[in-house]
């Protein structure tokens, strides 16, 4: 029997792949699980449609993170924070008072999740900070630490 897999099924195939499977494991497994649908003209079309919107979103995201890694590109964030001696701070800046000084500054919303730090920062100065905006674009954002 054919098969539209609706789910990705590790030892068969991934979503959107037609297979061929035994009449039983269809009807046991694939379809009271809703994993997989009859091939019919109808749901191969409706499969088509869905790979072919999941294209254009994936494409759509690119397309934004492009767009806000221009933004970035020569932006410099400004950090206030409480300092001691010798240029050190008391505390280290977070990559949560990184995105929302981005935003606050910038005006751009920057998940904290995204931004990368190698080592917290705990000195005054400018500091480049990567943040990745999607699997492909990765930006530089300046972030200036000043005294309180």
């Amino acid at each position: 029997m054919k098969v539209v897999l609706l789910q990705d099924v590790k030892s068969l195939g991934k979503s959107g792949d037609l297979v061929e499977v035994s009449e039983g494991y269809a009807r046991n497994y694939i379809l009271p699980r809703k994993i997989g649908a009859p091939a019919t003209a109808e749901t191969l079309n409706t499969v088509k449609l869905k790979k072919a919107n999941a294209e254009r979103i994936a494409a759509e995201q690119l397309a934004e993170a492009k767009g806000q890694a221009e933004k970035l590109l020569n932006s410099v964030v400004t950090i206030s924070i409480k300092g001691g001696e010798n240029g050190k701070t008391y505390g280290s800046v977070s990559t949560k008072e990184i995105a929302e000084a981005a935003k606050n500054q910038l005006g751009l919303e920057i998940d904290k999740k995204k931004i990368v730090l190698q080592e917290p920062i705990k000195t005054f100065g400018t500091h480049e900070v990567t943040v990745k905006l999607h699997r492909e674009v990765a930006a530089k954002l300046s972030v200036k630490v000043v005294e309180a």
